[in-house]
This record gives structure tokens, sequence and C-alpha cells, in this order.
């Protein structure tokens, strides 16, 4: 079984007709990585994926880099420690996109 990393770097302008994008090739067990300040709207994208039937999701990803650029208060805020499966160094993401448990890397931004 592979399946394909959803890259997502998107706007909150831009997040629902992104997530729509996503909803067109996703398969159950897909995994998706937060990039930029997309984690930011973390809460958004749940809703945006259970409003277009996007189901199983393997895991949820970001990035300690771009959780560090959001600022601490933000951050504090979003709590996104408890709503990602996995925060990943520049070097960890390196090695996700080149596991074989994905057969394919995608990204998305509108």
């Amino acid at each position: 079984f592979m399946s394909t990393l959803y890259q997502l770097h998107s706007t909150m302008d831009n997040l629902k007709r992104s997530t729509h994008q996503l909803a067109l090739t996703w398969n159950r067990g897909d995994s998706i990585l937060l990039l930029g300040t997309t984690v930011a709207f973390i809460d958004w994208l749940k809703a945006y994926l259970s409003g277009n039937d996007i189901e199983d999701v393997a895991a949820i990803y970001a990035l300690a880099e771009d959780i560090s650029q959001l600022g601490d208060d933000t951050a504090t805020n979003l709590n996104p420690e408890a709503k990602v499966d996995k925060i990943l160094s520049d070097t960890e993401w390196v090695q996700l996109t080149q596991s074989s448990q994905f057969n394919k890397v995608v990204t998305i931004a509108l």
C-alpha cells in the first residue's frame, strides 16, 4: 500500500480552495505536511477536511521552523503540539519526503 504526502502551503484566504484541490486526489491513508503559515490555520483545515469528505488521514505534520515563526503568543494559543501528529526538523522533513511509505509527494500552493 503506497500513499501520498501532501505538502500544503496556503494562506487563510486560499485554504478552502486548497483543501478542495487536495480532496480531488485524496486516498485513505495519505498524510499532510503543513508548510509556512498554514500551521496557524490547523483548526480551519480540520473543518475543511471533514467538509470535503477527506477521511483517514494517516498523519498531519508541521515544521518546527514554521511554528517558531508564528510568535510565542500565537504558538501558545494555537498549541500545535496537540493538533499535529509530529513536529519535524528540516532534516526529518527531507527524510519524510524520501520515505518509502510515500509513492509521491504533492505540493499544493494556491
